[in-house]
């Protein structure tokens, strides 16, 4: 008796297992792509929502607030986007471009995804990952450590130029005058 009790309660805890995990189950991934933040240039934020659940998931809306218009720019895309359908095992990806105003830390936080499984009319509600606090260089830090320098070069160049062509000119002179001399006697 008691050997069938504990078959039958495996067996019930693992159809209940099996009824929590049933339906659409989505996992979001927030990535910014950019390996320097400078102020004024664009900032990749790329979002990637994966269902990993038994069934398609409907009715999916992404809504990120954590780039205030005051502090970022949103030059490409949208910070809120929806989805019909997202089917069983598959992913979709969305990508925002957004420009930092000023140099600073801030708060990068989650993003809110809601969505509904298709066996069932209860709206879910989940968030992403929060790739936390970020650092803006300010744009002059940036170019001095980072940009090519040509005009610097060409100025290194044309001010250096006079001290390498003068003693040059005086030796060619002098050497060309002692060949006719030699070249005389």
């Amino acid at each position: 008796m008691a050997r069938a009790v504990n078959v039958l309660s495996l067996v019930l805890f693992a159809m209940c297992l099996r009824q929590c995990h049933a339906g659409a189950h989505l996992l979001v991934s927030k990535i910014i792509l950019n390996e320097h933040i400078v102020e004024g240039k664009d900032m990749t934020v790329q979002y990637t929502i994966y269902n990993v659940g038994t069934s398609a998931a409907q009715s999916v809306f992404l809504n990120d607030e954590s780039f205030a218009p005051e502090d970022f720019k949103l030059d490409k895309g949208l910070l809120s986007a929806s989805w019909d359908r997202i089917l069983q095992k598959g992913n979709v990806t969305h990508t925002v471009i957004v420009a930092p105003l000023a140099p600073g830390v801030f708060n990068i936080s989650w993003a809110q995804l809601t969505y509904k499984s298709v066996d069932s009319d209860d709206r879910q509600v989940g968030f992403s990952n929060s790739p936390g606090f970020i650092q803006v260089v300010p744009y002059p830090d940036y170019s001095r450590k980072f940009e090519h320098h040509v005009v610097d070069w060409l100025a290194f160049a044309v001010m250096s130029l006079p001290t390498v062509l003068l003693p040059w000119l005086l030796w060619y002179r002098s050497s060309s005058k002692y060949e006719s001399i030699k070249k005389t006697v």
